[in-house]
């Protein structure tokens, strides 16, 4: 700069006219205050401000023909940097081009700098060429206008630097906004000769010799304690907010990041509920997910707009004090509650003074920025509040937005909420957003998606532990909220904020600033950009407002939506720009990832309709409204505290525990294969109880199916962990909404990914928790499901029962399956299936189900299941003989479900799903999407199988969306899940009415569920009898919803059938005293499980972890074999002690084979057989070393997240000397920080997602000894541990190497590891070589076991069954 400031002195003099000079002195000025970007439009009379601009070393120029859309590329620029940018035009009607831009700079405090050309005085109001009168050409919508006079040596020059000094502090002091500063000139306007004199620039040395603006000026800020008068002021609004029952945080648009920061810590400070716009940058809060734990401490309520739906939330929803940080909301609905509120303290805080308040609501205007406010308000102490009303609002909030996302994903087409709700997925942490007026930021707003997978609130680990966060910046010109401009707009925002900008508009828009494309073909100093247009041909959002209803739809699509069939594409091609046509949801995915990765610009058109765009929109108010109404009435209906901590319903679940039972069954499932020589069969579970804190108890069955992969043991692991990690946990009032409530509660409450519970056991697992709740609260299952309303509980009569399906298994001749399905006609079935596909023959099935029809008429439903035992061709034959017999439809007919849509089409049979849906995943939408075949008219739903009721009723409620049954099966289970079924089904009933009438569908005959499995029950897990049979008025077999009420609530166990109970197990805690060479310890140990000989496990933990860690896991496994964990020596409460003087010079080292025979000498103390060791990374590496040392004591080792070492040199030297370090720095600065500097590091990333984090490392600040831990730290060190890589290749013990599959370094070890046991040794005829494994276990990092123990639990089992197997054979 100072280099620059010197050439200016020889510069100036240099010009060749007086208008250079003047022209070279502004732009100069320009550039020392900061505005280095010129937006020049062409034209002669400016040419002295564009030839100045063009030269200068330190601006940037661009230029359009089009100076509307200039100007608008300008005000983007500066939403995008926070600096003003510069624009340049010539005189005449080119400056007017400039109107719309300037309103909307003013209108959003955008800073603007306008140099306007003009001809002289002479040649004004004479009839000269393009000349107008420009003197305040844009009246009140600039914040400062001056008219230089045309250049001229006889004026100082200094009169032109301190204009534009004054004209630029003005438009960036408060209120921001653009100022003009019209520039006459004569000419020559080029650098033709003409003398003038340098006394002009008298003054000027001091400037000309530096880099400073001519002009500086200064704010001094005083602080509002200064100022009595505002501190009293204030003072008032402090006590107002230090008085709130019921406080709102409303964020309207933000611009920085630091703002953002300081409203994230005035939201924890505060605890009230936080609406957030689309423009505050926290709507769209994508990366928050980074860091767990956000909604209690933070709540925002993304729904409320379509909440306000409901009349009993608006009439219910009333705020006392109001806090708005940020000028204008986007959603009317938020408004005219705010309105409904009044009279309320509402209290807006602004950098500007303008009024904004159009409602006339406000009773505190602060100025200030959000920063200031909320450096203010937290040095005062605010009482933090719960209540059930902030339970009712977050239940609200949560029902609302899963019903939002279901019906968004539901929906086959690619609809215009779908594209809000997905965008903010397409974006990085190097991505920002534009997004356009009308339709397209009314649907971000309502629909659009933070992207956290559950409502975990972050801000307590971001204010913890400094861990870097990104923001997604979201602009958008809200000013005059004109269509015009807007792709001008992102352009320039792409410039200043230097990130790749996605900028989502409607076809309108992008028409009306078509002139953009040129500014984007330039491509100049910014990134690739994406823009996403939604072409619906036509203004879309007037077909959503009162005038299309009253309007003819020729008037409407000529005066209203402007409908047009201009070529996009046509478009793009004619300026040079990518296209992108999308019509599906895939394609849209697709498109978003290619532009966002690619290095050109891309414009992507996806395909809309106004009409459809209208009708979907209506769909997704009324269910939003539905699902509000619902959250209301369970929450309203439910006996809580007026006071409850964080606002919910938290009754504690006191004990657990489950029995085995053991039931007879007159007659094999037909889902099994079964000896038939054997003449008895059985069906086993267990029965789970949960009891509440107030007395409740609910129960639940587990039953698992051979043939889902599932059996006893496995799911009894699960159980004894369950029954570890549930006592003492808070049941949430909001599970019975089944809304994702349940996937939320088991991994906030119980830190288990819900991915890994068997779907037996999430099953059962439910069915306790809702029964427990139902009888908590004195109702029903039914009722807690869906609490009806008053009209509703009028006309519930139809809801009193359910249809019953019986089950037929079609061995025996046709004559003799048709025999059976009369006689269960004449009982009062009104719905049979029918199992085919178990004979060699599909002609032999059809002749079966030909001889059915013919003899129980067509008035009965008939079912078939092949259960995919059919190839293609079998099925094709079966359906072309059957297609006279009146199917209601054929279950699973083809082997292969890629081939479900084309049996569909060539034998035009109705098709049901049952096992193509089993192994859904958790939001199974995107799976089902390639089910919507019209001929595709039932999903049977096994809840067992499945994985519960929330992923049944998502399955269900997306078969009801389309039109299709949904059918509740049984799976062979006892009389409780059978009446939960009950219950259930009744449930899913009034569920598809409720979406039949929301949709204007039909509503179609009630469905026959698959229950009819009552009847092979012989014997029950309960005395009581099952509510099915005959309807006393009509005679056909239904289950009674009372009756299946009051069996749930009167439940007692039939201890005949109960082989035994599980109600605990202690854990026994001692301690060992062992020596080793110079140590020695006094180990502290865990011990669960009966003393079998040969069947222990040894669990030793990580450095800075505990026995305690292991507990819940020993508990799992401890049913097979005697579990024991241990403090390693300097963790937990083991004692550690040399045995050789403390003050020796020299201490000998604690290394891995003095700790290894420590552990050798506790095994044998405590078993003399082997024993299967399993570790984790420091513990993993001591298994590995006594593995290969001690193989015969050593059954087999598991290791986890563990490596034998380093084998370079250097490397090995660098790791002793950073450990060395770390443990000075432990021993100097204490373990609390050592831990918060520890668990920063990358490979915890995964960790810290865990809800459980903060608790996991409070545990680790629990060690007696931390001098001993640094030592520990230093001597067992990897740069002190003797490489272990060569003895692998000779390893005898059988080994497990277990990852994470987020843990990318030790993944990599673990492969190599397993090279070398399984390529890389000599003897592999050994037979410990085969049952080696290696496995990756999903969803965890580096601490496999605490991220995701179930596996764990499961793959150490197995190991050690394989072994006891091993030494038999």
């Amino acid at each position: 700069m100072l280099d620059h400031a010197c050439e200016m002195t020889y510069s100036i003099q240099d010009h060749t006219n007086i208008n250079a000079v003047w022209a070279s002195l502004i732009v100069e000025e320009c550039s020392r205050l900061g505005l280095t970007y010129f937006c020049v439009a062409p034209g002669s009379r400016s040419s002295p401000l564009a030839l100045a601009a063009s030269t200068h070393p330190l601006v940037t120029c661009i230029s359009c023909f089009d100076e509307r859309s200039l100007a608008f590329h300008a005000i983007g620029y500066a939403r995008g940097s926070q600096k003003a940018a510069v624009i340049i035009t010539t005189s005449g009607t080119a400056v007017s081009n400039l109107l719309p831009a300037v309103v909307e700079a003013s209108q959003d405090f955008v800073p603007l700098l306008v140099l306007s050309a003009d001809r002289p005085p002479e040649l004004q109001d004479c009839g000269a060429n393009q000349s107008i009168n420009q003197v305040n050409h844009f009246g009140s919508f600039v914040r400062f206008f001056f008219s230089l006079p045309p250049p001229t040596d006889e004026i100082s020059a200094r009169m032109v630097l301190t204009t534009l000094d004054s004209a630029v502090h003005r438009a960036t002091s408060s209120p921001i906004g653009p100022v003009h500063i019209n520039c006459p000139f004569r000419e020559p306007l080029d650098y033709s000769p003409k003398s003038w004199k340098s006394s002009c620039l008298e003054g000027l040395d001091t400037w000309m010799s530096n880099a400073e603006p001519f002009t500086k000026y200064i704010l001094v800020q005083h602080s509002y304690l200064c100022n009595n008068g505002t501190h009293g002021q204030m003072k008032e609004v402090l006590e107002k907010i230090q008085r709130v029952i019921k406080g709102l945080l409303l964020i309207g648009a933000i611009c920085t990041e630091d703002e953002i920061w300081a409203v994230l810590l005035l939201a924890k400070n505060l605890q009230w509920p936080v609406v957030a716009d689309i423009l505050s940058g926290l709507r769209l809060r994508k990366f928050l997910s980074s860091f767990p734990e956000v909604e209690d401490n933070i709540f925002f309520v993304d729904y409320l707009d379509h909440a306000l739906l409901s009349d009993s939330v608006r009439d219910w929803i009333q705020f006392d004090v109001i806090v708005q940080i940020g000028s204008r909301i986007t959603s009317k609905r938020i408004s005219q509650m705010l309105e409904k509120c009044f009279p309320c303290s509402y209290i807006l805080v602004d950098n500007h003074p303008c009024r904004h308040d159009p409602s006339h609501l406000v009773t505190h205007r602060i100025q200030s920025s959000a920063i200031e406010f909320a450096n203010i308000l937290l040095k005062a102490q605010f009482p933090h509040r719960s209540s059930k009303w902030r339970g009712y609002l977050q239940a609200l909030n949560m029902m609302v937005g899963q019903e939002i996302s279901f019906q968004v994903c539901a929906e086959h087409s690619l609809s215009e909420p779908y594209i809000a709700h997905v965008i903010s997925g397409a974006l990085s942490s190097e991505s920002a957003l534009f997004i356009g007026n009308s339709m397209v930021i009314r649907d971000a707003d309502m629909y659009g998606c933070n992207w956290t997978s559950d409502n975990h609130s972050v801000v307590d680990m971001m204010l913890k532990i400094e861990l870097p966060c990104k923001w997604i910046s979201v602009a958008g010109n809200r000013g005059a909220s004109g269509i015009d401009g807007l792709l001008s707009t992102a352009i320039g925002f792409a410039v200043g904020c230097n990130k790749r900008v996605l900028c989502v508009v409607g076809d309108i828009s992008f028409l009306h600033d078509t002139n953009g494309l040129a500014i984007l073909k330039q491509r100049m100093l910014r990134k690739p950009m994406t823009i996403l247009v939604i072409n619906n041909r036509g203004g879309a959002i007037f077909s959503l407002l009162p005038v299309a209803d009253r309007t003819e739809p020729q008037v409407l699509n000529q005066y209203f939506y402007t409908s047009h069939n201009t070529s996009i594409h046509k478009l793009c091609e004619a300026h040079g720009v990518k296209h992108l046509e999308v019509k599906t949801k895939m394609e849209l995915h697709d498109a978003l990832i290619s532009s966002q990765q690619g290095e050109t610009d891309c414009i992507i058109e996806v395909e809309s309709s106004i009409d459809a765009n209208a009708s979907f929109h209506s769909y997704l108010r009324k269910f939003a409204c539905q699902a509000a109404d619902h959250a209301f009435g369970i929450v309203s209906k439910l006996s809580l505290p007026e006071s409850m901590s964080q606002g919910r319903f938290h009754c504690k679940i006191c004990s657990v525990s489950y029995s085995l039972y053991r039931i007879p069954l007159c007659a094999p499932p037909t889902s099994s294969v079964f000896d038939h020589d054997n003449m008895r069969f059985y069906r086993e579970g267990f029965i789970l109880s949960l009891t509440l804190e107030d007395g409740s108890i609910g129960y639940g069955e587990v039953a698992p199916l051979e043939i889902c992969h599932e059996n006893l043991l496995d799911v009894e692991e699960q159980l004894r962990f369950l029954f570890h990690v549930m006592k003492g946990t808070t049941i949430d009032y909001f599970l019975p909404m089944l809304k994702s409530s349940f996937s939320s509660w088991i991994w906030k409450n119980l830190g288990i990914p819900v991915c890994s519970l068997f779907p037996s056991v999430r099953c059962g697992l439910e069915m306790a928790i809702l029964n427990a709740i139902a009888v908590s609260q004195g109702s029903s299952l039914l009722n807690i499901l869906h609490p009806l309303g008053e009209k509703e509980e009028e006309n519930s009569e139809r809801l009193s029962s359910v249809r019953i399906c019986a089950l037929i298994d079609s061995s025996g001749t046709p004559e003799e399956v048709a025999r059976i399905a009369i006689d269960l006609v004449e009982e009062g079935f009104t719905a049979i299936k029918i199992k085919v596909a178990r004979r060699a023959d599909p002609v032999e099935d059809a002749a079966v189900i030909q001889e059915v029809r013919k003899n129980v008429g067509c008035h009965i439903e008939l079912r078939v299941d092949a259960n995919r035992n059919w190839t293609y061709e079998q099925a094709i034959q079966f359906g072309f003989l059957v297609k006279d017999c009146n199917l209601q439809y054929i279950e699973e007919p083809v082997q292969d479900e890629d081939d479900i849509v084309r049996y569909c089409e060539e034998s035009g049979l109705p098709v049901a799903l049952d096992e193509t849906i089993d192994n859904c995943p958790e939001n199974p939408l995107n799976m089902l999407v390639k089910y919507s075949h019209c001929r595709i008219v039932a999903l049977v739903i096994k809840p067992t199988v499945i994985g519960g009721f929330e992923k049944t009723t998502m399955i269900a409620r997306w078969a009801h969306r389309q039109g299709k049954m949904a059918v509740v099966s049984a799976a062979f289970e006892s009389s409780l899940a059978l009446s939960t079924y009950i219950m259930f089904s009744c449930y899913l009933e009034m569920q598809n009415a409720d979406t039949c009438k929301l949709m204007n569908n039909k509503l179609a005959p009630s469905v026959a569920h698959g229950l009819g499995t009552y009847r092979w029950l012989e014997e029950d897990v309960t005395n009581d009898l099952l509510g099915i049979g005959p309807n006393p008025c009509t005679g056909f077999i239904e289950a009674s919803v009372a009756d299946a009420s009051h069996f749930l609530h009167k439940f007692q166990m039939n201890h005949n059938v109960i082989n035994r109970q599980f109600t605990g197990e202690e854990v026994l805690r001692y301690q060992l005293t062992l020596d080793s060479n110079d140590f020695s310890c006094s180990i502290n140990v865990q011990e669960i499980g009966q003393r079998i000989e040969g069947s222990m496990i040894v669990f030793l933990h990580g450095f800075l972890g505990t026995s305690e860690e292991w507990v819940p896991i020993m508990h799992a496994i401890s049913g097979s074999a005697r579990c024991v964990s241990v403090d390693l020596p300097g963790h937990g409460v083991t004692k550690m002690k040399n045995r050789v003087d403390d003050k020796a010079a020299h201490q000998p080292t604690l290394s891995i084979e003095i700790v290894a025979n420590l552990l050798f000498k506790l095994i044998e103390h405590i078993t003399p057989g082997k024993v299967t060791l399993v570790g984790y990374s420091m513990g993993a590496r001591i298994v590995l070393y006594m593995a290969l040392k001690f193989s015969d004591k050593i059954e087999g080792a598991v290791i986890l997240s563990g490596s034998p070492g380093l084998e370079d040199t250097v490397a090995r030297k660098i790791r002793r000397a950073k450990d060395d370090s770390r443990a000075r720095s432990l021993i100097a600065h204490g373990l609390q920080l050592f831990l918060n500097t520890w668990y920063s590091g990358g490979l915890w990333k995964s960790l810290r997602s865990q809800p459980y984090f903060h608790q996991i490392v409070a545990r680790r600040s629990l060690h007696d000894d931390v001098r001993g831990l640094a030592r520990v730290l230093s001597d067992l060190s990897t740069g002190r541990q003797p490489s272990l890589w060569e003895d692998l290749k000779h390893c005898k013990v059988p080994l497990m190497l277990v990852v994470g599959e987020k843990d990318e370094k030790f993944r990599r070890v673990a492969k190599k590891m397993w090279h070398e046991i399984g390529h890389g040794r000599t003897d592999r005829d050994d037979p410990g070589s085969k049952l080696h494994e290696m496995v990756v276990v999903p969803n965890c990092g580096h601490a496999v076991h605490l991220e995701n123990p179930l596996p764990v639990i499961r793959l150490v089992r197995q190991f050690v069954n394989r072994l006891r197997s091993a030494q038999f054979q």
